[in-house]
Formats: C-alpha cells, sequence, structure tokens
C-alpha cells in the first residue's frame, strides 16, 4: 500500500457522488442540471465507454464457458466484484464461498454486483415493475417486516420520473388491471409495451381464467398472464405525455432512448444493440458541471467534528491488477454514497458513521428465486427475447401474506437455462460428456441423432421463476473484519445470511402452485432439487429439499425509516447522524415487495435529488443583512 500522505483535490465541489450506476448517474445528472459542480467517483473502470472497449465486452461474453451475468467484464483486482461463480455447494448440503464475499451465514447470499462505470445496470435484466402499494405497510398491515416512512402516492411522481429516464416500455392499463398498480389515469410509458413472447401467448391461451389452490383448503386464486414493463426500447408511444413526449430527434429536453429490441437474448449479461437501459445513456447526457473519476475506489468518508461530512479519501489506481495507488481526497458541501446496499454499507462501517442506531449493515435483504422447469407438449419457441416478458401478478398481494411471503411468478423465456445451463449442458449431456460417473465418456449421441433428440427437446423447455419478498431482518448483515482485505488493503464484506421461516413457507406454496400450474398446462415437470456443486442454495423444509438463488437484488443495509433510534436515513435517504450524507439505493429501502427494486431505486434516487437541492439553496443562501434604525449604530 501506498504510504505517502494524501493529496488534496485542488477544487470545491458543491456534491461528491460515490457510485456511477443507476442510481449515482440520474442523481448526478439532475443536480448538474440544476447549477451544482459534481464529482462523481467510480471504484472501477470505463468498461464500456468506447466502441472498442464495448466490442471487447461482448467477445469476453461469447468466449465465456458460464455465461454468468459478470461474463463480459473483466476482472479488476482493484476493485473486486462479487460473482455466482464465488459459491458452491457441497455433496452433503451447505456451501463453500470463494472470491470477493466473506460468508458465514446457514445459507450464502447468492447474488452478485459489478464495479464499474455503469454499475450492476449494464448487466441487470431491465425489468421496471412498481411496487404495490400495500408493500409500504407490511408490518402494520400484516404483522412482519418493517414500514416505509412514506407511502405509494408520495413516490409515484417520482415513478412517473424515473420511468422517463429509463424509457419504459409497458401497458400502464393492463398494470392497473392485471397488477392492481394505481396509475394515474390516461397514463401511458414512453414506449409501446414490448411484445410478448410466443411462450407467453400459449401459457396465457391454456391459464387465464383458471384457478389454482395454495392449500386444499385454500381460497380460489384466478391466473391471468399479465405483459411486464420494460427499461428496453420498444416503439414509442405518440400519447407519451400528452404528445409531447415523442418530438422529432434531437429535440430540446427530450429523450433520446436509441436502438430498439431487437430480441437477442442475452439481457443478462449484456444487449449487442443497446437497446436496453443502462447508465451510460445517462452519462451521454451530463452538463460539463460533472466530473467522472473512475479507477477511484473510495476507501473512507471524512468528517468535520460536528456531525458533519466534508468530504471523502480515495485510492487512485492505474493498474486493476497491482496494488499501487495514489491516495487522495476531495471536498463537497454534500456527500451522496450510491455504491449498491453492500458497498454502501461497508463503507459507513469502515468510516464509522451513522452508527447511532446500530443498523448500518444490518436488514440485508435480497429476492430468494425459486425455479420449476418442465416440458411443454409443443414448441414454445424458448431462448429468443428478452429473458421474461409477462408475468402471473396474483401472489403478490392479499392476506395469505400474513402467513408466507409473497411472490411474483416470471415466466421464463430461455428455456432452462437458468436452472441447468441449459442449451449447452443438453448438448454435453447427449454427447457424453458432461461428467455424470455413471455415463463413461464418449458413450454419446452423434450426428442426426443428437440434433433430432435437441430438437425435440429444447423448444419445449420453459422455467416459472418464483420471487419471494425478504422482510428486514436484523440478523442478516454486512460487517467488515480487518482479518480480511482486498488488494488495495481495504476491507472486505462480510455477509451473514439466512431465510426466514416466513420465506420458506412462501416456497412451499410456491411449489404447490407450480405443479398444479404444470398439470394445467399439460407441462412434464423435470423440476428437481438436490445438494450438490451446482446447489449452493439447498436446503430442506418440512421433510422436502429446494434450491433457491439470488436475483441480484441487495436492498436494507442503510435502512430508511421514521427515527434515528431503529433506522439510519430518513425519507429523503439523509443520514439521520450527518445532515449533509446520503446513503442511497436500495440499500434504503425498509421493503421490496415482490418487484423487481430498479425503477423504486430509480424514483428514491431523483425524490432525494431534490432534497439535496433544496440543501445546498440554504447552504448558498446569501446572508441578509436587516435595515439598521434609525438613530441606531
Amino acid at each position: 500500500m501506498s504510504a505517502a500522505p494524501a493529496e488534496r483535490d485542488g477544487r470545491r465541489h458543491d456534491v461528491i457522488v460515490v457510485g456511477a450506476g443507476m442510481a449515482g448517474s440520474l442523481l448526478a445528472g439532475q443536480l448538474a442540471d440544476q447549477g451544482w459542480r459534481v464529482l462523481v467517483l467510480e471504484a472501477g473502470t470505463r468498461t464500456l465507454d468506447t466502441w472498442p472497449g464495448y466490442l471487447d465486452a461482448l467477445d469476453t461474453y461469447y468466449a465465456a464457458l458460464a455465461k454468468v451475468p459478470n461474463a463480459p467484464y473483466r476482472p479488476n483486482a482493484a476493485a473486486p466484484s462479487p460473482s455466482v461463480l464465488d459459491l458452491e455447494g457441497l455433496p452433503a448440503g451447505g456451501y463453500r464461498a470463494h472470491g470477493y464475499f466473506v460468508q458465514n451465514g446457514a445459507l450464502p447470499y447468492s447474488s452478485d454486483y459489478l464495479r464499474a462505470t455503469g454499475g450492476t445496470a449494464l448487466h441487470w435484466m431491465g425489468i421496471v415493475p412498481r411496487m404495490h402499494p400495500e408493500d409500504f405497510g407490511v408490518h402494520r398491515r400484516y404483522g412482519y417486516g418493517r414500514d416505509w416512512p412514506l407511502g405509494y402516492d408520495d413516490l409515484e411522481p417520482h415513478y412517473r420520473a424515473a420511468e422517463r429516464a429509463l424509457g419504459v416500455a409497458g401497458d400502464a392499463d393492463e398494470q392497473r388491471e392485471g397488477a392492481g398498480l394505481p396509475f394515474p389515469p390516461d397514463y401511458v410509458y414512453p414506449m409501446r409495451p414490448i411484445p410478448r413472447s410466443y411462450l407467453d401467448a400459449v401459457l396465457a391461451h391454456r391459464l387465464d381464467g383458471t384457478v389454482v389452490r395454495e392449500r386444499p383448503d385454500g381460497p380460489d386464486t384466478v391466473l391471468r398472464v399479465v405483459a411486464t414493463p420494460h427499461a428496453r426500447n420498444a416503439t414509442p408511444d405518440p400519447r407519451y405525455d400528452g404528445g409531447r413526449g415523442h418530438r422529432p430527434a434531437g429535440a430540446a429536453g427530450l429523450p433520446n432512448y436509441g436502438e430498439r429490441c431487437v430480441g437477442n437474448a442475452s439481457c443478462v449479461p449484456i444487449c449487442p444493440v443497446q437497446a436496453k437501459y443502462n447508465p451510460l445513456k445517462t452519462q451521454a447526457t451530463w452538463s460539463p458541471r460533472v466530473t467522472l473519476v473512475d479507477r477511484a475506489v473510495v476507501s473512507r468518508v471524512l468528517t468535520a467534528g460536528d456531525g458533519r461530512v466534508r468530504g471523502v479519501e480515495y485510492q487512485h489506481y492505474d493498474d486493476p491488477a497491482g496494488p499501487a495507488h495514489t491516495t487522495r481526497t476531495a471536498e463537497a458541501d454534500v456527500v451522496v454514497l450510491a455504491a449498491h446496499a453492500i458497498e454502501n454499507a461497508r463503507l459507513l462501517l469502515v468510516s464509522r458513521l451513522a452508527e447511532s442506531s446500530g443498523q448500518v449493515g444490518r436488514n440485508l435483504m435480497d429476492h430468494p428465486m425459486l425455479l420449476t422447469w418442465a416440458l411443454m407438449d409443443q414448441p414454445v419457441g424458448p431462448f429468443r427475447g428478452p429473458g421474461s416478458t409477462s408475468g402471473l401478478e396474483s401472489f403478490r398481494t392479499g392476506p395469505a401474506r400474513g402467513d408466507r411471503a409473497p411472490f411474483r411468478i416470471e415466466i421464463g423465456n430461455w428455456g432452462w437455462s437458468w436452472p441447468t445451463g441449459s442449451p449447452g449442458t443438453d448438448v454435453a449431456r447427449l454427447l457424453g460428456i458432461d461428467g455424470d460417473p455413471g455415463r463413461p465418456r464418449g458413450r454419446g449421441v452423434f450426428g442426426t441423432r443428437l440434433r433430432e433428440s435437441l430438437g425435440r427437446d429444447l423448444g419445449r423447455q420453459f422455467t416459472l421463476q418464483f420471487a419471494f419478498e425478504q422482510a428486514a431482518e436484523s440478523r442478516n448483515r454486512v460487517t467488515v473484519d480487518p482479518a480480511h482485505r482486498d488488494r488495495l488493503g481495504n476491507m472486505r464484506p462480510v455477509l451473514t445470511y439466512d431465510l426466514s421461516e416466513h420465506v420458506k413457507r412462501g416456497m412451499a406454496a410456491a411449489r404447490s402452485v407450480s405443479v398444479q400450474i404444470l398439470r394445467l398446462l399439460g407441462a412434464e415437470d423435470r423440476t428437481r432439487y438436490a445438494p450438490g456443486p451446482l446447489a449452493p442454495g439447498w436446503f430442506r423444509h418440512d421433510g422436502h429439499d429446494f434450491v433457491f438463488n439470488g436475483a441480484g437484488h441487495g436492498g436494507g443495509t442503510h435502512i430508511m425509516g421514521t427515527s434515528p433510534r431503529t433506522s439510519v436515513v430518513d425519507q429523503w435517504q439523509r443520514c439521520w447522524d450527518h445532515p449533509n450524507l446520503y446513503a442511497v439505493g436500495c440499500g434504503s429501502m425498509p421493503s421490496m415487495g415482490t418487484s423487481n427494486p430498479s425503477l423504486t431505486m430509480a424514483a428514491l434516487a431523483l425524490r432525494s435529488g431534490e432534497r439535496i437541492h433544496r440543501d445546498l439553496r440554504e447552504l448558498h443562501r446569501p446572508a441578509t443583512v436587516g435595515r439598521q434604525r434609525e438613530g441606531r449604530p
């Protein structure tokens, strides 16, 4: 490590934003447009900023054996990213963790993220449903988890702003009728919906209007396939914003969303035509008031001694493979942490800030995912288009969530790619090179028989992906330990994670629902849960095996609330203990419901930007000198 004293940034900034992902990029652009000087510090490299860099990422993805979310992005030892490949299941159950995270929980935290300019939104799925109004008050209504200090109506205008910024494609009427979301009258999304997949149409034909029961003595639940909103380009809707939202290209102040989705089926981890939103699109619109410094790992937040923060210390490196770096400091009136729920918590912990509630790093959440997979009785056209274009919304709300975790069902368009690694694993199995000790190497199927076997089965594959709400629990947490450090000497995150009985009961209910849905479809259920190297999330519940996966939706670690005694940030994502320090992102969310959280995160960031703007105006307001009274000195 460099032992030299920290170099000072010679400029004074209005705002420092730590992290150039979705929340940080939106917030930086918003504040700069309001006239403030913003410094953005990004730990990773500018991976996709140039056309050669983008082509290199595509080539890296094409060459990768495992097409996991971080596959296109080269490893960076100076700012390491956790990978789903860092976990290994053990033969008799349990797991072993490698890589960036140190894990000591009963079950593994199975999600990853990306430290690079653009952040995890470089490899996200791009699905952007809104949270349901009842998700904001689950404790008050159902007796578990935590409530928000604000409600759906408080966030609704910012949802609209986020949908504009991300260029969302969807059908508000269908969301209103099929998902129960109270959209404003006559509201339309910027883009018309992404077309449903053929699989969606087949499932809708067979399922719409049918009923299932979670328990034999339970109430009927009516099924309906509902198209999902996406942050990817479809056809612009001329009705958006009263017809003002889609003027000719280049019209001042209007979004230019770029190329349209052509169904490449690699949204995770990279869109070859860049139709999916990523933060580089927002960064391309930044004013010159934003300064981005990449390869800048913020190592601690600096305080002024009066509860306020004065800036940050960061390590600037040139070579991602080596430990050499220069330590620098930068100062600003406001500091915003926007580096992911786990990185924000880690930075607060190493800086010993926001400690009064004892909640920093606690309440780590995700959307645990349960997958079921089957063969349809006809070809359904998998491995085309976005990973999911529709879902079943009937289990997101309702009285049953008081007993078990609610869930949303995504209809998976990419065959069995997630649960089994298809189609590559299917080819390996038929060729006899999959490593199965019961099948000698070389005794496989070749030529015409191989093509016929693949053609017979691959086209009938589909997956149901169940995303569960995980309530905020203090025991699920991020800590740090001086014994575990990265290449630059920074403490790595130590994670303690488990699933509650509430979540496990939700998974049992979902498995029962899945069996009934597959029966209604006339599909052949091929789901199998067992311990093994590819199942680190295996567990047994009530005598049955389950395997869960992570969704990449980390949250809760600097939780929002109404009191500094029980929460880290207030409703504006401002740290209770430090009036000019904000921690933004999913880490502030007290609950996440069952919707992918990125849209809510974006809405919260834009809402916080309004508060930061008011803070800065107040701070920079000229002092007013009262008129002297006559006869007074």
